[in-house]
C-alpha cells in the first residue's frame, strides 16, 4: 500500500496581492498554502491551527513583520514555527534585529520563485531534522529518568532485604504515599514525587547493627538510640541535590520519624516545620509497619491499624494527613493484599 505524506503547511503573510500570487506560484504544487494579509490575522492562524513555516514580509500596516515574529516567539503554542522574512528591507541591522527575534532565514525582494523553493526546502529539512533529534533526545532522557528512579527502588529495596527478603514493605510504602498525598490535595506530579522519593526513607537502614535489626524482642535504650539513627545515616548517603527526587527522598529520610507534638527523632521537628512529604510518608510508613509481621508482633488488622492512628491524630500525626488516609482505606487494604509478603 502507497504511503501517503502530508505536505508542509506554509503561511504567506504579506499585504500586497503581488506577493502572495508569487509566493503562492513558486510553492503551491508542493505545500499546502495559507494566506493573511496583517499580522494579528497570522498570529490568529498560527494559534488555530499547524502551521510549519510563515513567510513574513516586514512591511505590513498596523503590526509590521518584526512585532508579529516577536509575538509568535513568546507563545509556547507558536513559538516553534520557523519564520522567514520576506522584505526589500537589506540593512544589516534589520536583519540583525530579525534574527534576534528567532527569525531562520531572509529572502529579499524581488521574489525569485527558485530561491523561494529552495530555502523553504532546507528549513524544512532542518525542522525535520532537528525534531527527529528532539525526540531522540526525549527519548533517551526517559531511559535515563526510568533507569535513576529503578536504582532508587532497588536501593530502598537494599536497605530492607536484610531484615525483609521480599523488600515489599518499600513498595508497599511508596504506594500509600501516593494515595495518601493525592488525597491531601498533591497534584499528580507531586504525588508521582512523593512515591519515588519514598522508596529511599529508611536507606539508613543499611547502617545499622545486624543485632539490633534482627532482634526479636525489644529494644533496651542503648539499642533504641542506634536504631534512631538510620534516619541521619540515610540522609547522608543521598546526600545533598538540587535534583527534585532526591532532594525530596534526603528530606523524606530524615524527617518520617518526626512527630506533629515534637516528640519524634532526629530533631523533635514538630508541626508544619516538619515537611509535607515526611509527616505523609510517616503516616504510611506506621500503617505498613503495624499490619505487618514483625520479629517482635503479630500483624495488626486494618481496622486496628486505623483506630490507633486515629488515636495517635494530633500527637504523633498531621491530623489533615490522617484524615486523607480515612478516605483512601480501600485502596490502602488493596496495595496491602498486592504487595504482601511471601510466607
Amino acid at each position: 500500500m502507497k504511503t501517503t505524506i502530508t505536505p508542509a503547511t506554509i503561511l504567506i503573510v504579506d499585504d500586497t496581492p503581488q506577493n502572495i500570487s508569487l509566493l503562492n506560484a513558486a510553492l503551491k504544487d508542493d505545500y499546502t498554502i495559507k494566506v493573511a494579509t496583517r499580522g494579528a490575522q497570522a498570529i490568529d492562524i498560527c494559534r488555530s491551527m499547524p502551521i510549519d513555516i510563515v513567510l513574513l514580509d516586514v512591511m505590513m500596516p498596523e503590526m509590521d513583520g518584526f512585532e508579529t515574529c516577536r509575538r509568535l516567539k513568546e507563545n509556547p503554542k507558536t513559538r516553534s514555527i520557523s519564520v522567514i522574512f520576506v522584505t526589500a528591507k537589506v540593512e544589516t541591522e534589520d536583519e540583525s534585529l530579525g534574527f534576534e527575534l528567532g527569525a531562520v532565514d531572509y529572502i529579499t525582494k524581488p521574489i525569485r520563485s527558485v530561491i523561494v523553493r529552495s530555502r523553504v526546502k532546507t528549513q524544512l529539512a532542518l525542522y525535520d531534522q532537528n525534531h527527529a533529534l528532539e525526540l531522540l533526545v526525549q527519548e533517551r532522557t526517559r531511559e535515563l529518568n526510568e533507569s535513576r528512579l529503578e536504582i532508587m527502588h532497588r536501593l530502598g529495596s537494599a536497605g530492607e532485604y536484610r531484615d525483609n527478603e521480599t523488600g515489599f514493605h518499600v513498595a508497599r510504602v511508596c504506594h500509600y504515599s501516593r494515595i495518601i498525598g493525592l488525597a491531601t490535595g498533591l497534584p499528580e506530579s507531586e504525588a508521582e514525587l512523593l512515591f519515588n522519593a519514598a522508596a529511599l526513607h529508611d536507606t539508613g537502614k543499611i547502617g545499622i547493627p545486624d543485632s539490633i535489626l534482627f532482634k526479636p524482642g525489644a529494644l533496651d535504650e542503648k539499642e533504641w538510640k542506634i536504631i534512631k539513627t538510620h534516619c541521619e545515616i540515610g540522609h547522608k548517603i543521598i546526600g545533598t541535590h538540587q535534583h527534585s527526587i532526591l532532594k525530596s527522598a534526603a528530606s523524606i529520610a530524615l524527617t518520617h520519624h518526626e512527630r506533629w507534638d515534637g516528640s519524634g527523632y532526629p530533631r523533635g521537628t514538630k508541626k508544619n516545620a516538619i515537611p509535607l512529604f515526611g509527616r505523609i510518608v510517616g503516616v504510611a510508613d506506621v500503617f505498613d509497619a503495624l499490619t505487618s509481621v514483625r520479629p517482635y508482633k503479630r500483624a495488626w488488622s486494618v481496622t486496628e491499624t486505623v483506630d490507633e492512628i486515629v488515636r495517635c491524630s494530633g500527637q504523633h500525626f498531621d491530623p489533615q494527613v490522617v484524615d486523607a488516609l480515612l478516605l483512601k482505606i480501600p485502596e490502602m487494604t488493596a496495595i496491602q493484599q498486592q504487595y504482601a509478603d511471601v510466607a
